[in-house]
């Protein structure tokens, strides 16, 4: 019996009987030498089958509806099945230019593909293997310049400053671009990309994917400009960029790390987690000043937090050499936040995991470099507000234990100084910027803000989200703009041609080479 979902006749009951295609990945034997991607991907083969696995139902689809940016996925399973890739890509690049990275780093299990119906009978479909399958590939096959000249409009003379090429900076720019608008992004690092560049791993998403966004931005027409700490003395001000440009997005991220409040948490030794990240993940060229890599070869790491950032330490200091790596969780696994997957791969690459735990001294040794930490056990008591069980501590449960490293995993928060640095704009308790939640516009005329420095430290695809938004809302203010220009019968400004914070330079050769390390025993792994 057939049955119609739009022009698509399928027997669901026989496409449950396709069984899932496993994803081939490198066994942790050889990826904890490496820091390419565990992964290895789909091939034009072995896509087409597990993308017919999708039994394409009727709407409402239950994956669409979970996924931030609400891509067709059936549509994209539709093509991919009978071989059109570059149509699927076309189905989830409808909402999101950056399929290569959620396909990637989105937690499928809890959006698209824990939402799979079928799940209920089957294992789900790999839905995110299946969408960086096809950006690959179109990128492979050499496609985005034919597909950026199909959506290129013409150019319409209004100008956009964007504030940061993170997620949402990069999405917004090559929306806007395509629109026709003239778009300038200040980054403050001496390379685009943001998170995506500094943030995340190699073997979770390898850089040469993140040059490939960069890279069709540029050919859109956006313009990097890089070094450049909006807000910064000696750098631009968002009142600069207010008065040289149109629009302007605030797409900064949320990048100041949590703190512990701990005895010794400024010991040399103590890391804050973006910095330990950029210091094993990253060539020197691109470290910002004063950081310098760890010599962490046969040493002792303790990575403490629960989110998917302590996971990336942790695996990253597997990959760099440590002699034993440990990660400190005050509640229990079922109450860590970050991926499962994550934690499976980081077990199986040597990680020890001490649940119930939370250090609460930091301890020097003779050279006043960090040497010991005391940790405390907990019990779970009451729910608080997140839903997750309080972690109580247990009176005279202390223990000691040898480190040579600790890195913060603990969290991210916008910056607040930046914002208050703008003047009528409005914010939230932990500094997040106030927008309306439609539009991303902020208290100020001409100003959006969208990604974590509105919703604090989130998803990349939530980021994506916020960001279309903006773009969206931006757009028609900027043909508004225009038309009262042409009304009036005044000649509207141009580009700048030397923006703001331009020479201060921004390299665009793109060489990143992640750090490797020679074979050590294993013996500890396996």
């Amino acid at each position: 019996m057939f049955e119609i979902t739009g022009a698509r006749h399928i027997d669901r009951k026989e496409l449950l009987l396709i069984p899932r295609v496993p994803v081939p990945k490198q066994p942790p034997e050889e990826r904890v030498f490496n820091f390419h991607e565990v992964y290895l991907g789909y091939n034009e083969d072995t896509v087409k089958i597990e993308a017919a696995r999708c039994i394409q139902c009727p709407e409402p689809q239950a994956c669409l509806t979970a996924c931030p940016v609400h891509n067709d996925i059936p549509l994209a399973m539709w093509h991919t099945a009978r071989g059109e890739f570059k149509e699927g890509y076309l189905a989830f690049r409808k909402n999101s230019t950056m399929s290569e990275v959620c396909g990637r780093v989105c937690p499928q299990e809890r959006l698209c593909q824990g939402s799979c119906v079928v799940g209920a009978y089957e294992p789900p479909v790999y839905i995110g293997k299946v969408e960086y399958f096809l950006a690959d590939w179109v990128r492979r096959e050499g496609l985005y310049d034919e597909i950026l000249e199909q959506e290129q409009q013409p150019p319409t003379g209004r100008t956009v400053a964007i504030v940061g090429s993170g997620p949402a900076g990069l999405h917004a720019a090559e929306l806007l671009a395509l629109k026709g608008h003239h778009v300038d992004v200040y980054e403050r690092h001496p390379k685009p990309g943001g998170l995506l560049m500094y943030g995340i791993p190699d073997f979770k998403l390898e850089k040469d994917k993140v040059k490939g966004l960069v890279e069709r931005c540029e050919k859109a027409g956006v313009r990097f400009i890089c070094n450049t700490t909006v807000n910064d003395p000696g750098h631009p001000h968002v009142e600069d960029l207010l008065y040289e440009y149109d629009a302007v997005l605030i797409a900064i991220g949320a990048e100041i790390p949590a703190t512990m409040g701990t005895e010794g948490e400024d010991l040399p030794g103590v890391w804050k987690s973006l910095d330990f990240l950029i210091a094993l993940n990253l060539p020197e060229e691109m470290f910002p000043p004063g950081l310098e890599r760890p010599d962490i070869e046969g040493k002792t790491v303790m990575v403490v937090g629960g989110g998917d950032t302590s996971s990336d330490c942790v695996r990253s200091a597997v990959r760099a050499g440590a002699g034993r790596v440990i990660l400190s969780y005050r509640r229990s696994e079922a109450e860590m936040p970050g991926r499962e997957e994550d934690r499976q791969f980081a077990k199986d690459e040597g990680v020890e995991y001490e649940f119930l735990t939370q250090p609460v001294r930091f301890i020097p040794g003779p050279d006043g470099r960090l040497a010991q930490v005391e940790l405390r056990r907990m019990k779970l008591g009451e729910p608080d507000k997140s839903g997750r069980r309080r972690p109580v501590p247990i009176p005279g449960s202390e223990f000691i234990t040898d480190v040579d490293i600790v890195v913060l995993a603990l969290g991210f928060w916008p910056d607040e100084k930046f914002a208050k640095a703008i003047p009528d704009l409005e914010t939230k308790r932990w500094g997040e910027i106030l927008v309306d939640p439609e539009t991303g516009m902020t208290s100020r005329i001409g100003l959006w803000a969208a990604g974590d420095v509105v919703n604090g430290a989130d998803l990349v695809v939530t980021a994506m989200a916020g960001a279309r938004k903006a773009a969206d809302s931006i757009h028609e203010y900027l043909l508004e703009l225009s038309r009262e220009y042409e009304e009036l019968g005044v000649q509207p400004p141009q580009p700048p041609e030397n923006p703001p914070g331009l020479e201060l330079g921004c390299s665009q050769t793109f060489v990143v080479t992640t750090p490797a390390r020679k074979p050590v025993k294993l013996d500890r792994i396996f």
